[in-house]
C-alpha cells in the first residue's frame, strides 16, 4: 500500500470520526413540525369545549379547528440529523434558538409561560366574542398563575378576580404588586376576589424573594362576564394563538343557527379583546396540519401573510384576518358560496 493511499484512508477515516462525533452534539437551532388540529366546537370524552352557563346554546356538526405545531423545548438536543431532517420536510422548518427562547429559558419556564398565556387568551377570546355580540364586558384584575409552593398556594386561584387588596381597589396588575410591596413585613395582606360568581376575602403572607416580597401570583386582564363561558383545551396545549378559533366557536354555541354550515374550518391567531387578530409563530406549520387534517378553510392572520409563501395548500382554501367582525363576515359568505371572494394575503402584500 502506496503512503499515499494511507494518507487517503486515514483522511477518510477521520473524517467518517468527525461526522460520527457531529451527529450527536447538540446545536443551538429550534425545529417545527405540524402538529394536532384541535375541533373546539367538538366534545372530546363526551363533554363539549365550550361551556356555558346562563345563556342558551345552539351545537351544529361543523368544526372549528385550531392548530399547534411541535416545537422542540429549550433544554432539547437537536442533533445535526434532526436538524438535516427537519431542514429537508416541506412542511418543517428550522430556527435559532436564540429567535425562539431566552437564553436562561428551560422547559419548566416555557411550559409556566404557555399555560398563562392560554389562560389570557381563553378569556380573551370569551370578551372578544361577547363584545362582537354587543355585551358589555368590563376589564377586572385577573390571577393567570399560582407558583407552586408559594405563599398563594391554595389561597388564591388562577381565574380569581382580584377586586381589592388591602381594602384599596384594583385597576391593573400594577395596583396588586404595590400593595403587596407596601404590606408591613410579616402581615398578611387582605385579597377580596370573586370565585366563581362569589365574593371572598383571602389572606396571604407575602414571602421575601430575592429581596421582594411576593405572594406567588401572576396577575394580567380578566373580565367580568355577564354569564359563565369556558372553552376547556388539554392541559398540554398553551400559547395565545388560538384566540380567534376559539372566539369563533364561542359565537357558533352562543348565537343561532350555523356559522360553519357543517364544513370543517380552520385558522390561527392571536385575539384582543376588541376583536383584533395577531401574528402567531409556525404559521406554514399550522397551514399544513389544517390541510392535512381535511380543513376547508384556514384563516391567516394578516401579519403572517409574508410567511406563508410556498407552503401546499391542497384543496384548502385560505382567507386573510384582521378582525374578528371581517372574519365572521368573511365566514359567512363563504358558507352561502364557496367560492366567493374572500379577504386575501395577495389583497394586502400588492
Amino acid at each position: 500500500m502506496s503512503q499515499r493511499t494511507r494518507a487517503g484512508l486515514l483522511a477518510l477515516t477521520l473524517l467518517a470520526v468527525l461526522w460520527g462525533a457531529a451527529a450527536f452534539v447538540p446545536l443551538p437551532y429550534v425545529t417545527y413540525y405540524p402538529g394536532p388540529t384541535v375541533d373546539i366546537l367538538g366534545a372530546p370524552d363526551g363533554r363539549e369545549s365550550v361551556q356555558v352557563s346562563g345563556h342558551r346554546v345552539y351545537r351544529d356538526d361543523g368544526e372549528m379547528r385550531m392548530t399547534t405545531v411541535y416545537v422542540s423545548q429549550p433544554e432539547d438536543d437537536v442533533s445535526l440529523p434532526e436538524l438535516l431532517r427537519a431542514y429537508l420536510d416541506p412542511d418543517a422548518a428550522v430556527w435559532p434558538r436564540t429567535s425562539v427562547y431566552a437564553p436562561e429559558e428551560t422547559d419548566e419556564s416555557s411550559d409556566r409561560e404557555s399555560a398563562v398565556q392560554m389562560v389570557s387568551s381563553q378569556d380573551t377570546a370569551v370578551a372578544a366574542a361577547l363584545i362582537e355580540m354587543g355585551e358589555d364586558v368590563p376589564s377586572l384584575v385577573e390571577v393567570v398563575d399560582v407558583v407552586p409552593g408559594s405563599a398563594a398556594e391554595g389561597r388564591l386561584e388562577v381565574r380569581d378576580l382580584v377586586l381589592t387588596v388591602d381594602g384599596k381597589d384594583v385597576a391593573d396588575p400594577q395596583d396588586v404588586v404595590d400593595a403587596v410591596t407596601a404590606a408591613p413585613e410579616g402581615r398578611p395582606v387582605t385579597f377580596v376576589v370573586r370565585r366563581d360568581g362569589r365574593q371572598r376575602t383571602v389572606e396571604v403572607t407575602p414571602r421575601d424573594v430575592d429581596g421582594t416580597p411576593r405572594v406567588g401570583v401572576t396577575t394580567g386582564t380578566g373580565f367580568d362576564f355577564p354569564y359563565d363561558v369556558r372553552v376547556d383545551i388539554a392541559d398540554n396545549i398553551g400559547g395565545p394563538s388560538a384566540g380567534l378559533m376559539m372566539s369563533l366557536a364561542i359565537l357558533d354555541t352562543l348565537t343561532p343557527g350555523s356559522m360553519t354550515d357543517g364544513a370543517d374550518i380552520a385558522g390561527t391567531g392571536t385575539i384582543t379583546p376588541e376583536g383584533e387578530v395577531g401574528p402567531i409563530g409556525g404559521i406554514q406549520q399550522k397551514v399544513a396540519a389544517a390541510r392535512d387534517a381535511g380543513a376547508q378553510l384556514f384563516f391567516v392572520p394578516a401579519d403572517n401573510c409574508d410567511g406563508i409563501g410556498g407552503v401546499d395548500t391542497g384543496d384548502m382554501r385560505l382567507a386573510r384576518a384582521s378582525t374578528l367582525h371581517e372574519v365572521v363576515g368573511a365566514l359567512a359568505d363563504w358558507t352561502a358560496d364557496h367560492d366567493t371572494d374572500l379577504p386575501s394575503c395577495e389583497d394586502a402584500t400588492r
